[in-house]
């Protein structure tokens, strides 16, 4: 948003010219409508109070939900009726979903009968499942009709459907046969019959399945919008890609934040308060520091060998940062190919092997570079690590291969045992994996040592 135009808009506020602020936002796109919200957020009901009601509805329905929020705390009992009326039912389920329960009752309460039971009906679906991303609106005609008589359903009652972009063919029992696209009606004979272009080979969704699933769907077959139907394949609304768009960012965002260990966000960073904020980090955070309490139990166990060779005790952050970065890449990979559907729980055995064999081969790059390192330093300052330096670097190298093989495959084999317990695979988060890592790394290392050094340095 250009800051001329928000310059000329807060003067038209100040001035209270209500026309000619009416004038001016009819003039902007939905778009430069909904920056400017962002731009002046303080002005949002006033903004969707000014523009027309079609408009109003356009700009509210691309809101984020607080912006939403308090935009109906604010506006006139008229407007907002207009707009809850008029908004399109999967956009109202959205909405209703997020706001408190007296709320909603309230809002419902003031919906037309036939719509009031479309919303409650939709509402009656579990929170992330499709049922409760799906319209109503939709075309649906009959097999037996002509494509003269389609075309005249589609003009008296287009208008209303979320797109005619598909037109979807169903009996008499409400039964789903067949979706076609528009582009096909329209090039057809006017005379021909509609059932004479199915081939019954369509995609559709199930009312009661995981969100998670549309997206994955509508991304494999290039779709603008899928029918949703119930157990006995009875057409009950459609999802369109719009909405797909949304939840895809909504689970891309909440995925992210477990990522990078922590809980995912009910709000924008910004609108997050500091106590809902470090509420959603101190838990992973306190459970992460448990978990490297045990680095300092496994030292401990090893105290021995680490005061015969004070030498060993110079490369545990090496040890620990390589293994830990290894199994934070596996498992952001397989968290990754798992939330595009490229890899599943079935993929699993083969998914170990490409990890083994990647692993051992990583491990034996960084275990060269690490027994390099201590060769020059040897060169350089033979003091340093003394006569027993091949040992040392013989320990520090093959820890390495086994720390970095073991990081890989725990990391890659985390995201799918958590997957297969119905847990979500983004919890595997590089920080927890570094911190399982970390604490067997130092075994791995220690009892290497204890192999190579016994009798020499320990």
């Amino acid at each position: 948003m250009e800051e001329l135009v928000v310059e000329e808009i807060q003067e038209l506020l100040e001035k209270e010219n209500d026309k000619a602020l009416k004038r001016y936002l009819d003039e902007l796109n939905i778009s430069d409508v909904e920056q400017l919200i962002d731009e002046l957020p303080q002005y949002a009901a006033k903004f969707i109070e000014t523009i027309s009601l079609n408009r109003a509805v356009n700009v509210f329905r691309i809101l984020d939900f607080p912006t939403q929020e308090r935009i109906i705390k604010k506006l006139s009992g008229n407007k907002l009726n207009q707009i809850i009326k008029d908004l399109p039912p999967d956009d109202r389920t959205a909405l209703f979903s997020e706001l408190k329960g007296d709320v909603v009752k309230k809002m419902i309460t003031l919906l037309p009968p036939e719509e009031r039971k479309e919303s409650l009906a939709l509402l009656g679906y579990k929170e992330d499942s499709i049922g409760r991303l799906m319209t109503p609106d939709y075309i649906a005609v009959k097999p037996e009709w002509s494509i003269s008589r389609v075309l005249s359903h589609i003009r008296r009652y287009g208008k209303n459907s979320e797109t005619i972009d598909v037109v979807y063919v169903i009996d008499k029992d409400g039964v789903l046969l067949d979706d076609i696209r528009i582009r096909e009606v329209l090039l057809a004979d006017p005379e021909a019959i509609i059932g004479e272009l199915t081939d019954k080979r369509f995609i559709a969704l199930k009312a009661n399945d995981p969100q998670e699933d549309a997206i994955n769907i509508f991304r494999m077959n290039n779709r603008v919008a899928l029918p949703v139907v119930d157990e006995n394949n009875i057409l009950l609304g459609i999802v369109t890609v719009d909405d797909i768009l949304w939840i895809a960012n909504e689970e891309y965002t909440e995925d992210m934040h477990k990522i990078g260990g922590t809980e995912a966000l009910d709000e924008p960073y910004l609108d997050t308060s500091i106590f809902n904020l470090v509420k959603k980090r101190v838990g992973w955070l306190a459970i992460l520091m448990i978990g490297e309490m045990l680095t300092a139990t496994a030292m401990g166990f090893f105290e021995g060998q680490i005061h015969k060779a004070t030498v060993l005790a110079l490369f545990i952050p090496l040890i620990i940062s390589c293994g830990g970065n290894s199994g934070s890449q596996a498992s952001t990979l397989i968290i990754q190919a798992m939330a595009l559907g490229e890899v599943t729980i079935k993929d699993w055995w083969l998914v170990m092997r490409r990890e083994i064999t990647s692993g051992f081969l990583l491990g034996i790059c960084l275990g060269l570079i690490g027994f390099l390192r201590i060769l020059v330093w040897h060169v350089a300052a033979p003091n340093v690590y003394g006569p027993h330096w091949i040992l040392i670097a013989a320990t520090i190298s093959v820890s390495l291969v086994f720390v970095v093989l073991w990081g890989s495959l725990s990391g890659s084999m985390l995201p799918v045992l958590l997957k297969k317990l119905g847990a979500d695979p983004a919890t595997s988060s590089a920080p927890f994996v570094a911190t399982l890592v970390d604490v067997t790394g130092l075994i791995i290392y220690f009892s290497f040592a204890v192999l190579f050094l016994k009798g020499v340095l320990l």
